[in-house]
């Protein structure tokens, strides 16, 4: 009788792929694993059979995917992450306080949300490891789809978000400019008299020279020297304290222990309109217990600034 992939098919079959994939060799995912290289070696070659098509290209440094390999991981990452997500969200609704909960938070999500919601969140699921990843949205697209990370909070990404996501606005921000406090220009007015400066970007989007040109060009002012681009606020913390570079902030960093007595904000007179603060995950899949109460508890945070402001 002719097999089927329901009958042959086995979990470990894609974690052994899996994480061959993350780690780049047989070698490194059966050490990884904690099995041996012969038996990881089987696995795969067991589910290649199974798929009728190579999914791994064996090289003299390690092994790479080929297009099928990269077709199959693809689902089989979801996959992997879903009956995570089950496993977690059924033990949970049972009572339980384990699981895993991974989410991607913006620098100044972490000072104006995270910092409040994460006491009470350890305290109700001490159990529960969270796992938190910070980044802008372009940066973690992809990862939200497939299912590895839970959710995102984080400016809104320009572009709006792909079928399947679903994109809550929590807050309104504006931006400030920050400079290490002495610097030459901290007492200019306006932007036209900051078009000379090298500046950095906390881009949130993935033209980050575009997004940073218009706010100089749709006011007729020449676009000043982008010098240093990142997603990570000790990046720019860094860069404005090491150098006369400028960068554009939400407002919300004025005032925080990071850098309130090292920088300064320019008061310049124009009015620097930020991407609203945002929650972003799957529209399709619900979350688990956990994920939601840490969802919950940042919009808790998120009233209170708006009403704050």
């Amino acid at each position: 009788m002719q097999r089927t992939l329901r009958d042959t098919m086995k979990m470990h079959h894609l974690r052994d792929l899996l994480a061959v994939a993350e780690k780049g060799s047989i070698n490194a995912a059966a050490k990884y694993l904690g099995v041996s290289q012969p038996a990881l070696s089987r696995s795969v070659r067991e589910l290649e059979k199974e798929m009728g098509a190579p999914l791994l290209e064996r090289q003299a440094t390690g092994a790479a995917l080929t297009p099928m390999g990269n077709l199959f991981v693809r689902r089989a990452s979801t996959a992997m992450n879903e009956l995570r997500r089950a496993r977690d969200e059924i033990q949970q609704m049972q009572g339980s306080v384990h699981g895993t909960v991974v989410a991607c938070v913006s620098s100044m999500a972490h000072l104006t949300l995270l910092q409040e919601a994460l006491g009470t969140f350890v305290r109700r699921y001490p159990n529960v490891v969270l796992r938190v990843i910070e980044g802008v949205f372009p940066t973690i697209d992809a990862r939200i789809r497939s299912g590895q990370v839970d959710f995102y909070v984080g400016p809104a990404p320009e572009s709006g978000t792909a079928p399947g996501l679903q994109l809550e606005v929590l807050f309104a921000t504006r931006r400030v400019v920050l400079a290490r406090k002495g610097h030459p220009l901290a007492g200019a007015r306006s932007l036209a008299q900051l078009t000379e400066a090298s500046w950095v970007t906390t881009s949130v989007t993935s033209q980050a020279e575009r997004e940073f040109a218009g706010v100089f060009s749709g006011r007729g002012l020449k676009v000043p020297k982008l010098a240093l681009q990142t997603e990570s606020a000790l990046s720019w913390i860094t860069a404005i304290l090491s150098t006369d570079m400028l960068v554009m902030v939400p407002e919300q960093w004025l005032g925080s222990p990071l850098t309130n007595d090292l920088t300064v904000p320019i008061p310049i007179e124009e009015t620097l309109a930020g991407a609203p603060m945002s929650l972003v995950r799957r529209s399709s899949v619900p979350s688990t217990p956990a994920s939601e109460y840490l969802c919950d508890l940042l919009r808790r945070a998120a009233s209170r600034l708006d009403v704050a402001a």
